[in-house]
């Protein structure tokens, strides 16, 4: 017997036409993960809270499966290749493990309605986040590891610095630091302020248009940068203007950028 953790909306659907083989591994096989039901109802729903952060905080339900002894699976811990072997061999090497949180099933198949034994609840608290052992370590906020409206995530956030994972400062208090900087502008302060910016979405085209002739070449890419992501009217005339810079660094830049974006 496994458990496949699946979002509360598709229970229905479940019930009906079994469990989809939506899940991907590395090597491109299509199928659905799920663990081993262990005397434990902690391990058992371990990976609840993790999959809950990419499920747009939906509720998730506990789909038990039962699987033919010599069915073939794949086990092993998350991260690490994993290992062919059957259903129940899976079942009986996870639960010999000291510690067998991480540790996952692969099945390379979808699930018919007659292999499902039952949809449950299961209480959303349950496991662990990010990793086994993350707990008492401060998670990173890096754009790769957080997710966007996460619980708690803005609250985080805002107590961190922006170098160390927190938001940009506001865009007012950015201009006011390259006004200050002074004309030119002393290039350090300018590229900080522009690094700001490129987590922005939109920004002030108009008041940084200047920064395209600064005398230091560095201040002209990070410019680029700055405004790579925007879609503010502007920026494709901006971008126009530094593609023909003297500097062939900022010339590339130009280029790298709209190679991204056809790509």
């Amino acid at each position: 017997m496994f458990v496949h953790l699946a979002a509360e909306a598709n229970a229905v659907r479940i019930r009906r036409a079994g469990v989809r083989a939506a899940s991907r591994r590395a090597d491109g096989t299509r199928g659905l993960f799920c663990f081993p039901v262990l005397p434990s109802y902690t391990l058992t729903h371990g990976w609840l809270r993790e999959l809950a952060r990419s499920e747009a905080r939906r509720n998730l339900v506990a789909v038990q499966v039962r699987l033919p002894d010599g069915e073939p699976v794949t086990v092993g811990r998350y991260g690490r290749p994993p290992e062919a072997v059957t259903a129940a061999e899976a079942v009986r090497r996870i639960a010999e493990l000291p510690d067998p949180r991480g540790w996952e099933v692969f099945v390379p198949r979808a699930v018919t309605p007659a292999e499902v034994h039952r949809i449950r609840p299961v209480r959303q608290s349950v496991g662990w986040r990010y990793w086994p052992d993350a707990h008492g370590i401060r998670p990173c906020l890096c754009e790769r590891c957080r997710v966007r409206g996460e619980y708690g995530s803005r609250r985080l956030r805002e107590r961190r610095p922006f170098h160390d994972g927190g938001p940009p400062p506001p865009s007012r208090v950015l201009l006011a630091r390259i006004e200050a900087a002074g004309d030119p502008g002393d290039p350090a302060v300018l590229r900080e302020a522009l690094d700001c910016y490129g987590r922005y979405r939109r920004g002030p085209v108009s008041r940084l248009a200047r920064l395209s002739d600064h005398p230091d070449p560095a201040v002209r890419e990070a410019l680029v940068w700055a405004v790579a992501r925007w879609s503010t009217p502007g920026v494709d005339a901006l971008l126009d203007r530094l593609a023909v810079d003297p500097a062939p660094e900022v010339r590339e830049a130009v280029a790298d950028l709209r190679e991204r974006e056809i790509d």
